[in-house]
């Protein structure tokens, strides 16, 4: 075992070694309103209609702790009663997400166009009762777009959400076909990994899922 174990910095050895030492802060934007009754059908069709059903809540230092006990190189929290992870059961049975199909991004770090959570907001929150499908099929794009930007794939230090994963959504009979928990999962592996670097300050990625 002691050969699988990298070499890198790790945030628990600075915190054995009693040197200064901050808590994480973590990004949850949340969905900020309520979908309108009328998107729900095309919601469930898209296989987010579990996921909207997700309330957040507020974050505790607990994620630091998780994050000192992660071993990069297995994958899973060293824990005094022994090894566990978060799985795609786990993201499934949360969220009700496919986990199988063709492959979705995951949070990219280039320079992306980006849309802002306020201007979804204010754009698409209150619908007309007279709304034609192509308007209706629009603000369910919006509401997904927030749930992927605002709760399974947040990024640590914004609010917004990019846009590349919106051709992803142009057929909303056709976005469940893409492994949506996968690119949660692996978003929140790959900032788990981040953060175990003693300069860390802030982490992205699933977090109501890592912290229920």
């Amino acid at each position: 075992m002691a050969s699988l174990i990298r070499k890198d910095p790790h945030i628990s050895n600075t915190v054995n070694n009693m040197d200064s030492y901050h808590a994480l802060s973590g990004w949850v934007n949340g969905l900020g309103y309520s979908p309108d009754v009328q998107l729900m059908p095309y919601l469930e069709s898209a296989g987010f209609g579990s996921a909207v059903l997700t309330r957040t809540f507020d974050l505790h230092y607990e994620i630091s702790a998780l994050v000192e006990s992660w071993r990069p190189e297995t994958h899973t929290f060293h824990l005094l009663y022994g090894e566990c992870t978060v799985t795609l059961e786990d993201v499934a049975l949360h969220f009700g997400l496919p986990i199988t199909g063709r492959a979705s991004p995951g949070d990219d770090e280039s320079n992306f166009s980006d849309l802002k959570f306020t201007w979804l907001k204010a754009k698409f929150e209150h619908l007309s009762v007279n709304a034609t499908e192509e308007e209706l099929m629009c603000a369910a794009r919006a509401y997904i777009m927030q749930i992927i930007g605002g709760v399974l794939m947040p990024n640590a230090n914004n609010n917004k959400v990019h846009l590349q994963y919106l051709p992803l959504l142009a057929d909303l009979r056709n976005v469940c076909s893409y492994s949506w928990g996968s690119a949660v999962l692996a978003m929140l592996y790959h900032e788990l990994y981040r953060t175990t670097k003693p300069d860390a300050i802030d982490i992205g990625g699933c977090l109501v899922l890592l912290q229920s």
